[in-house]
């Protein structure tokens, strides 16, 4: 689900955008305003485990505080928020945190809980039921057995970039982060009660959908209005809303859409991710004013580190294509926190860029969630009530605000 306030605000920038198209100013500086969207699992306190069904009311409530901002999701367990358009990191910050409050002030009363993790310590995805609403009919219809084992949460950052042409070629570039900043919002170690070894299990799991993972190189907006075009004609999708790729040019928003992270448990890392990839933008968006561009590698190349950062998070290197070898993440991190501090100094969220040290050093919430099961373990806790233990942990995180 969207949030309806978002489409509308970035619907009249678009209009604004074409109207723009028709001066002197075709090229002008994107706007860089930003949005966020984020998917939180409910949970029930006692048990620890999901709920099954959404309590009558509590959807409703939640849109008596924030109206349009809140949707429900594919699962009945899931709830969707989405910021408003914000100018900045800082307002972003501000609404996210209003958002994420509310949901829980709402979740409390039923006696339930939000937890802001891409996946669920223990629970069975088999036991899940999915809203019954057509959309989701539909796609649980056209995507079988698949769909239900995605008991997986996510955050999406949306950035505007009004010109067709320049989303897509910042798609093209920017599209060499995204393993650094999925191996910095990794929070889902856990999979039905198993530590995977893997420290975002979600990649894993949505890789089964189609139409996902990195989009393709594309020669400008008509090139990927052609390609979208083949699929919508010969009726496999509706539009271009059905393309699930960890990078998308938005089909409803004027926006080049990130889709790689997980969704971070606390506040301060969500921001870092966000603030990190906006920075990334206006940074390439500079080179371009000084007909520079970031050297665009293959997909094979870029999967491989994609990988590497779903497996290891930020524990272990990733590959710098252009040195020809791995080198330690925080090593890498420290390069790219220097590579947009230009960009991070004038989009006024040079703090936030910088708060990526301090997740390397402390580590991401799925470092967390293990540091917190293992810990539990030494004390004597049987594995059932460890993961217990990880679920408050991550109650308590989401609202740390």
């Amino acid at each position: 689900g969207s949030a309806d306030a978002p489409i509308r605000m970035w619907r009249q920038s678009a209009v604004c955008c074409c109207q723009a198209r028709k001066g002197a100013h075709f090229m002008d500086r994107p706007s860089f305003t930003i949005g966020i969207e984020e998917e939180y699992l409910i949970v029930d306190p006692e048990t620890r485990d999901l709920v099954k069904d959404m309590p009558k009311g509590l959807m409703k409530d939640c849109e008596d505080i924030i109206g349009g901002q809140v949707s429900p999701e594919f699962l009945r367990s899931q709830i969707e928020i989405g910021t408003k358009v914000c100018p900045n990191v800082t307002e972003a910050r501000a609404d996210l945190a209003r958002l994420r409050l509310a949901v829980a002030e709402v979740s409390g009363k039923y006696g339930l809980a939000p937890i802001a993790a891409s996946t669920h310590p223990f629970a069975n995805w088999f036991r899940q039921q999915h809203t019954d609403k057509e959309r989701y009919n539909a796609l649980a219809r056209a995507l079988g057995g698949v769909i239900r084992r995605l008991l997986i949460c996510g955050m999406h950052v949306h950035v505007a970039i009004e010109d067709e042409d320049m989303r897509i070629d910042m798609m093209n570039q920017v599209l060499y982060f995204l393993p650094h900043l999925l191996a910095l919002s990794t929070s889902s170690p856990f999979w039905q009660g198993m530590d995977t070894g893997l420290k975002s299990y979600r990649t894993s799991v949505f890789r089964a959908v189609p139409r996902t993972g990195m989009p393709d190189e594309f020669q400008g907006w008509a090139d990927y209005q052609r390609h979208v075009k083949v699929l919508t004609e010969a009726g496999v999708i509706e539009d271009a809303t059905k393309l699930w790729w960890d990078l998308r040019p938005s089909a409803r928003y004027p926006t080049l859409e990130m889709r790689a992270s997980d969704i971070c448990t606390t506040i301060d890392d969500a921001m870092t991710i966000a603030a990190f990839y906006l920075s990334l933008l206006a940074m390439l968006y500079e080179r371009r004013l000084d007909n520079q561009r970031w050297r665009i590698y293959s997909r094979m190349l870029i999967n491989e580190n994609l990988w590497r950062a779903q497996r290891y998070g930020t524990s272990e290197s990733l590959i710098d294509f252009g040195r020809g070898q791995l080198v330690p993440y925080p090593e890498l991190v420290a390069e790219m926190i220097e590579l947009v501090r230009p960009a991070a100094e004038e989009l006024g969220c040079v703090a936030e860029v910088e708060h990526a040290s301090e997740i390397v050093a402390r580590g991401t919430s799925a470092d967390r969630q293990l540091e917190v099961y293992h810990l539990a373990l030494a004390q004597g806790a049987s594995e059932e009530k460890a993961l217990h233990a990880v679920v408050d942990w991550l109650i308590a995180e989401t609202v740390n605000v």
